[in-house]
């Protein structure tokens, strides 16, 4: 069996030691795994959703947030609705480029909107709007909660935006932001760009568009000790930027890295780098969003490409960070992020169709079970979720010669995967300098294979695989040699 291998684009199809197409699937220690349609999960909002957040509070109950350009909503699994929950002083105004960041800290929700728009609050079990967070904190493009403090980075204070300074509240108080009291304080970073990212935790990781800061705490009195720890690159893209603990993965000038705390490493090179920035939009880079699965151990960028129709991101690029191996999918998303899900009782799901038949996911699915992760976003004004049926695939291996030298005609092809239909497609060519033709597509027989003639010097397979499928392992072919021409 040929096993199919990891995808790599930036090498040559021919001899090529993993697959030239991997699409709409995931990369698994053997072979690929299905991606789940991208499915509705709510009503619809006022605007194009700007993010997604979930929070538990004390008792477990989980809070579903989310927000567009005017309005702050709250899922509602009763009804499907997204619940206006804006501030009552009135709505927000974001940028085309601005998006909510969310944090959590303690019972208290707390959303930054950008440079134009106050910090926001929302304490759970309690409010029932957001409401401006007291204290005068800054207007922020990013949040994160670093030990026992709220941070802001790329900062308005009232007299004109900062965007390489950083600010923090006082220590285990949201509402203390004046400097020196309560150890709260900020910090000018003037040499390394602007900040495009900011990952709390133990730490405080910074990310500009020359460097990657780490601010670790140390008391009273510098209170975080800030050291630059990444000179040689930093991030473009603030959208790029998605962690699993500490370990933060980016984009920058030539592809992409993971940060672990104290240097960075490529994971793009010589696999998926080029490829990239040759289907990149540039010029559409607000637009990128991406989000780490933990489950599924999946990095996950989303954005506009070069063949887009519309400025509607239509492309997923996944990285498999445990294997450092990739694929890709053609998903339209204006945004993916991680959630957990409300709960649903049986008549709540009347909301979502009154057919069970025509529920986007089965019974007993995450979807529908209140406190379980899902991978998803929104598309539009709508969250939606990765819970439908697997996608159609495809899966191409490289281009080998079957005989030194010479022309083969490929007779037989056996897929091998679990579930789910498939057909196959043989690809030929005699010269590296021409064209790649592929065959008809072809079922396998009662026998299980697909049977052919297609007749060449450089051959490729071609497994095209639908339906409820689990995981595709490889294919198998039989030729014979045809001597030389």
């Amino acid at each position: 069996m040929i096993q199919f291998g990891e995808w790599l684009p930036d090498q040559p199809d021919y001899m090529n030691t993993g697959v030239t197409e991997a699409t709409n699937v995931v990369p698994q220690a053997s072979g690929y795994a299905p991606l789940n349609e991208f499915v509705s999960y709510s009503n619809s909002a006022t605007g194009t959703l700007k993010n997604v957040f979930a929070a538990k509070d004390n008792d477990g109950n989980i809070k579903l947030f989310a927000g567009d350009d005017t309005k702050l909503y709250e899922f509602n699994s009763g009804t499907s609705n997204l619940d206006d929950i804006t501030n009552t002083g009135g709505n927000y105004s974001l940028t085309s480029s601005e998006r909510w960041r969310f944090v959590q800290f303690g019972d208290t929700v707390i959303a930054a909107g950008g440079t134009g728009e106050n910090l926001q609050k929302f304490q759970l079990g309690t409010d029932t709007n957001f409401a401006d967070l007291s204290g005068t904190p800054p207007k922020a493009d990013f949040l994160a909660v670093v030990r026992d403090f709220v941070w802001t980075g790329n900062i308005d204070e009232g007299s004109g935006r900062v965007p390489y300074r950083v600010r923090w509240s006082g220590f285990s108080n949201t509402t203390s932001w004046t400097s020196g009291t309560d150890q709260s304080d900020f910090q000018d970073i003037p040499d390394a760009g602007n900040i495009t990212g900011m990952v709390g935790g133990e730490y405080c990781t910074i990310l500009m568009e020359r460097a990657i800061v780490r601010a670790t705490y140390t008391g009273l009195p510098l209170v975080f000790q800030f050291d630059k720890v990444e000179t040689a690159r930093g991030c473009q893209v603030s959208g790029s930027v998605c962690n699993v603990g500490h370990m933060v993965f980016y984009l920058s000038d030539d592809g992409f890295y993971v940060f672990d705390g104290s240097r960075s490493n490529p994971i793009g090179a010589e696999k998926v780098n080029r490829f990239f920035f040759e289907d990149f939009d540039f010029s559409q880079k607000d637009k990128m969003t991406s989000t780490v699965d933990p489950q599924r151990q999946l990095a996950i960028w989303s954005y506009v490409s070069n063949n887009a129709l519309t400025t509607t991101p239509n492309r997923l690029l996944i990285y498999n960070y445990a294997l450092s191996r990739w694929s890709i999918a053609n998903v339209d998303a204006d945004l993916v992020a991680p959630f957990f899900t409300s709960g649903y009782t049986l008549e709540a799901l009347d909301n979502i169709s009154t057919s069970v038949d025509a529920l986007p996911a089965s019974l007993d699915s995450a979807l529908f079970k209140g406190g379980q992760f899902l991978f998803g976003g929104a598309l539009g004004d709508k969250i939606y979720a990765f819970t439908g049926d697997p996608i159609d695939a495809i899966i191409t291996t490289a281009e080998t010669s079957l005989g030194q030298g010479t022309h083969s005609i490929v007779t037989r092809a056996y897929p091998y995967h679990e579930g789910g239909t498939t057909t196959i497609e043989i690809g030929t060519r005699n010269l590296h300098s021409s064209a790649v033709t592929f065959s008809s597509a072809v079922a396998p027989n009662a026998d299980g294979f697909a049977p052919f003639r297609e007749e060449g010097r450089y051959h490729r397979v071609r497994m095209n695989i639908s339906g409820t499928w689990q995981v595709a392992h490889g294919i198998d072919v039989e030729a014979r040699g045809l001597g030389r021409r």
